[in-house]
């Protein structure tokens, strides 16, 4: 019961909250509630999607170039870290994109790998080119000459090195080579040649050449890797020669 002149206030400051807290001014912590809030919604509000079936871009966007850009990187990743090691993951992040973008691009690993060594074997599938270009007397030599001059030059010799690496130690990167070479070369070879079973003779000299060039640059075996080019030339052209030309 109150007492005379003794006005009762329903919401005074000395008044115990629910909770057992005194009561209080609550502008404080609907402030922060408020705050924490607008956090929330700006943190939970609906993000622009892209579209579906576009894969992610990160530092380089979906354009002119990138399918030249991943493959560059697809090259130096196959040639460092080899075939097994490498992934479609680790040729995106080299090249600034997206590992989706690379599927778009190119498919799977093996397809990047098919792509990449098409590009780095550009040098010696214009052979059949060059054997045309003269008589059958010389046949032989220039496709000794041809290949040496492939294997000697400081740019296209680190590509073919990887490639070789790469098919020696994975099945799949062999099948993909030898796909390559076949259709690519050995087979167009093949067909200006006037002998009995030319794709067999085509592939005698094949790896001739082929084990040359692994002792010489691959394993550098010596005296093969320090030999003069000019005798390696005039001991192997009679040998292919026989094999591209004799009855």
């Amino acid at each position: 019961m109150s007492g005379p002149g003794r006005t009762h206030h329903s919401g005074g400051s000395g008044q115990a909250s629910s909770s057992g807290r005194p009561g209080g001014d609550t502008s404080d912590a609907t402030d922060t509630a408020h705050a924490t809030d607008t956090a929330h919604t700006a943190d939970t509000a609906p993000r622009r999607r892209r579209g579906r079936g576009r894969p992610a871009r990160t530092e380089a966007a979906e354009g002119p170039g990138t399918r030249e850009q991943i493959l560059a990187a697809a090259r130096t990743e196959f040639a460092e870290r080899g075939y097994d090691k490498t992934s479609v993951r680790g040729i995106g992040k080299a090249a600034g994109v997206d590992a989706a973008l690379v599927h778009h691009y190119f498919g799977t690993k093996e397809q990047v790998f098919a792509a990449a060594i098409e590009l780095s074997f550009a040098p010696a599938l214009t052979m059949p080119d060059a054997l045309a270009g003269g008589d059958e007397a010389g046949v032989g030599e220039r496709m000794a000459r041809f290949m040496f001059g492939v294997w000697e030059n400081p740019v296209s010799r680190p590509p073919l090195l990887a490639i070789m690496r790469s098919a020696l130690t994975n099945d799949t990167a062999a099948a993909v080579l030898r796909g390559l070479v076949e259709r690519r070369l050995l087979h167009r070879v093949a067909g200006e040649l006037h002998v009995p079973d030319p794709e067999f003779r085509v592939q005698l000299a094949a790896s001739h050449l082929i084990g040359i060039a692994m002792l010489r640059y691959l394993v550098k075996m010596e005296p093969m890797a320090s030999a003069d080019l000019e005798e390696i030339v005039a001991m192997v052209a009679p040998t292919l020669q026989r094999y591209l030309t004799q009855s």
